[in-house]
C-alpha cells in the first residue's frame, strides 16, 4: 500500500505484517515482553480517540519525555493519526532548557515516562499555563497514567468517533507539520525544527530500497526516539515490518544486545569508540601468540578495502574472521549485518575493521533541519572516509565557495517555529539550506565532511585550523577520552583533555602510580608525560599548524549531566571553553 503521511504505516500492520507478534519488544520485569501488530493498531486508535475526546484540535501539540518504550509510538502514531503535533523532548537536558521548549512549544499535554522525570518536570510545568496535565508512562499512584486517554478513547468508540477520525486523517496533507523537534544545540537554546509527514515519507521510500533486510530481521534501539537520526530509523524499521527491541539502557545495552541478537542497529560514532577501546583493552591484556594473533587481525582489518587487495590479504582476512573476528561479532549477538552510524564524524580506521569483521558500518550525514537523510553509504555503494552518496536524485547539494555544503531536497523542514528570522538565515533566498557544515564531493558522487564552519579558527599566524580533524586523530589514543582542541587568534594549537579513566586507571595500576582521586593522578608527572607521548605520537600524521603544542589534562569525565557533551554527545564547545578558560590562557603566557 502507498504511505503519504506517516500515521498510514499503521495500515500496512493491519494488512502486511497483521500476524506480526513482535513489532516492539520491551525489558520489563526481568525480561523481554512482545507488543503485536494488532497492540499497536488498538493502542494508536484508542489513543487518537482519547486526544479528540478530551477536545484536541489539529495543530495542537502534546510534548513527550521519555526513555526508549513501545508506548511512545503508540503515543506518537495516535497523536499525530489525529492532526496533534508531537513535540518530543531529551530526557537530559537542564531545567532551563525544558522551560523554554515547553512554554515556546505550546504543548497542552506533557507525558514522560518514569517518576524521577515526573518530580522534575513538574514544578516547570506548573508555571506554564499552556499545559494542563502531565500523564507518565509507567504506572505510579495518584498520578494520571497515558492509559487513562486509552480507555477514554476505548470507552467511547463508536461509529460517530470513528468517522470523525477519519475525516481527520483524510483532511491531512503530506506537507502538513507532523512534529516539532527541538535541537539540542551546542550553542544557546534550542530551535524548534518543523518537520512535515512528507519529510520522512520521502526517505521511507528510499531506505527501504537501500537496507537490504525485511519483516523476518530484528532491530534493536537505544539512541533516543526524540534523535531525528533514531527517529527517521524508527520509521524506516516499522515501513519495512523489522521488528524493534528498546533496551533497557545504554549501561546495559551489551547485554541487551547478546540476548536480542539484533540485525541491525543505529549508533553515534562514541559509543562504537566506546566498543572498540575495550576490545583493544582485552587485547593488550593478552599474551604471547593470541596477543600477536589479535593484533595482527587488527592490522589486517584496518586495511581493509572493498577493491584492490591481494589474494594473499582476502586469504589472511578469512583467517582472522575465523579466528578473532568471530568473537567480535558473537558479542554485539551474532547476527549483526549493518550498523548505521550517523550524528557527527566516524573515525574511517573504525569502519575499515568493523567491515573486515564482517559488521558493516555505514556512515551517513544530515540535520534535524534535513529530517535527517542528506547522504548515506550503503551496501552497493560505500566508500571510506566519506559519508555516501546522496540519498535520492530528487535532493541537490551544493559546495559554497567557502567550502560550506548546501542542501536542497523533499526532506528540508518547513522551518524553526515562531522563528521566521532564523529561518530565514539558514535557508537563502534561492532555496539553499546552509548546512554549516564544511564538505566536498569526491568523484563527483561521495560527500566527505571536513568540519563545522564555525568551529573552524585562525592562528595569529594567518592558518586556519579544522579542530575535529585533529580530535578525531587524537581519540584514537586509548589514554583519551574527549579532547577540544583551541587556539583561536594564537600562535600555535593546544587542547584540553578529558582522559579516559578506566583505561588509564588500568595503566596506572600496571606502572603502580599510587594516588587516591582523579585530580591526583592527573597532576602525577609520570601520567602527564604518558599522555603527552600520545599526543606526539599522533601529531605525525597532522599537518605543521594542526600539531598540539601543549595540553591541559583534567581529573573531568565530560558526560551530558555535567554539560560539556549535547544528548547527541557532541561537544559543547562554547562551555568547554568558559569552564577552562582561565587555565588554558597559562598555554599562551610567554
Amino acid at each position: 500500500m502507498q504511505v503519504t503521511r506517516i500515521f498510514d504505516i499503521i495500515e500496512k500492520f493491519k494488512t502486511e505484517y497483521k500476524n506480526k507478534e513482535d513489532v516492539f519488544s520491551a525489558f520489563e520485569n526481568g525480561g523481554l515482553v512482545n507488543y503485536s501488530a494488532t497492540d499497536y493498531v488498538n493502542y494508536s486508535n484508542w489513543f487518537s480517540y482519547g486526544v479528540l475526546l478530551k477536545g484536541f484540535q489539529k495543530g495542537d501539540k502534546i510534548a513527550t519525555v521519555s526513555n526508549n518504550r513501545p508506548e511512545w509510538n503508540f503515543v506518537d502514531m495516535g497523536m499525530v493519526s489525529a492532526g496533534v503535533v508531537h513535540v518530543p523532548i531529551y530526557p537530559t537536558i537542564g531545567e532551563e532548557e525544558y522551560a523554554h521548549v515547553l512554554e515556546h512549544s505550546e504543548a497542552k499535554i506533557l507525558i514522560v515516562s518514569d517518576i524521577d522525570l515526573y518530580n522534575k518536570l513538574k514544578p516547570i510545568a506548573d508555571k506554564i499555563s499552556a499545559i494542563t496535565e502531565i500523564y507518565t508512562f509507567d504506572k505510579i499512584e495518584g498520578i494520571p497514567h497515558w492509559t487513562d486517554i486509552v480507555e477514554l478513547g476505548k470507552s467511547k468508540e463508536d461509529y460517530k468517533l470513528r468517522g470523525k477520525l477519519k475525516l481527520i486523517k483524510d483532511s491531512i496533507l503530506p506537507e502538513d507539520l507532523l512534529t516539532i523537534i527541538y535541537t539540542s544545540g551546542t550553542t544557546g537554546m534550542p530551535k524548534g525544527v518543523m518537520l512535515s509527514h512528507n519529510n520522512f515519507v520521502y526517505q521511507l521510500y528510499k531506505l527501504d530500497k537501500i537496507i537490504p533486510l525485511s519483516s523476518k530481521h530484528k532491530a534493536i534501539s537505544f539512541l533516543p526516539l526524540c534523535h531525528v537520526l533514531e527517529r527517521i530509523g524508527n520509521y524506516t524499521f516499522q515501513y519495512m515490518g523489522i521488528s524493534i527491541a528498546y533496551a533497557e539502557s545504554i549501561e546495559k545495552i551489551s547485554d541487551n544486545i547478546r540476548e536480542v541478537k539484533p540485525n541491525v542497529f543505529i549508533t553515534v560514532p562514541r559509543l562504537l569508540e566506546r566498543v572498540y577501546d575495550k576490545i583493544i583493552e582485552k587485547g593488550k591484556g593478552l599474551e604471547g601468540t593470541k596477543r600477536v594473533l589479535f593484533f595482527r587481525a587488527l592490522d589486517i582489518g584496518h586495511n581493509f578495502d572493498f577493491k584492490g587487495k591481494s589474494l594473499s590479504y582476502s586469504a589472511k582476512l578469512k583467517f582472522y574472521n575465523l579466528l578473532i573476528f568471530s568473537k567480535w561479532r558473537e558479542a554485539l549477538g551474532g547476527n549483526v549485518k549493518m550498523i548505521i552510524s550517523g550524528g557527527a564524524a566516524l573515525q574511517e580506521r573504525l569502519a575499515r575493521v568493523f567491515t573486515a569483521a564482517q559488521i558493516p558500518i555505514y556512515e551517513g550525514y544530515g540535520l534535524t533541519e534535513t529530517a535527517p537523510v542528506i547522504a548515506v553509504n550503503h551496501p552497493r555503494h560505500t566508500m571510506f572516509g566519506t559519508v555516501g552518496p546522496q540519498l535520492g536524485k530528487e535532493q541537490e547539494i551544493k559546495i559554497a565557495e567557502d567550502g560550506e555544503i548546501l542542501f536542497k531536497g523533499p526532506n528540508l523542514m518547513l522551518g524553526y517555529y515562531k522563528d521566521t528570522e532564523k529561518t530565514n538565515e539558514s535557508i537563502d533566498e534561492d532555496g539553499w539550506f546552509h548546512t554549516g557544515d564544511i564538505g566536498k564531493l569526491v568523484g563527483d558522487d561521495y560527500l566527505k565532511i571536513t568540519d563545522r564552519k564555525k568551529e573552524i579558527f585562525k592562528l595569529s599566524t594567518g592558518k586556519y585550523v579544522a579542530p575535529q580533524v585533529i580530535e578525531n586523530v587524537m581519540k584514537e589514543s586509548l589514554f583519551i577520552d574527549q579532547l577540544i582542541v583551541c587556539g583561536e587568534n594564537q600562535k600555535f594549537t593546544s587542547a584540553v583533555i578529558s582522559p579516559n579513566f578506566e583505561f588509564l586507571h588500568e595503566w596506572s595500576h600496571r606502572k603502580k602510580i599510587q594516588y587516591r582521586e582523579n585530580d591526583e593522578l592527573v597532576k602525577n608527572p609520570r601520567v602527564i608525560a604518558r599522555i603527552q607521548e600520545e599526543v606526539d605520537k599522533y601529531n605525525k600524521r597532522l599537518g605543521k599548524t594542526e600539531r598540539i603544542k601543549k595540553i591541559l589534562v583534567v581529573h573531568e569525565t565530560w558526560t551530558v549531566e555535567t554539560g560539556e557533551l549535547s544528548p547527541t554527545l557532541k561537544l559543547k564547545r562554547r562551555f568547554v571553553k568558559e569552564r577552562y578558560k582561565e587555565r588554558m590562557k597559562t598555554f599562551y603566557v610567554e
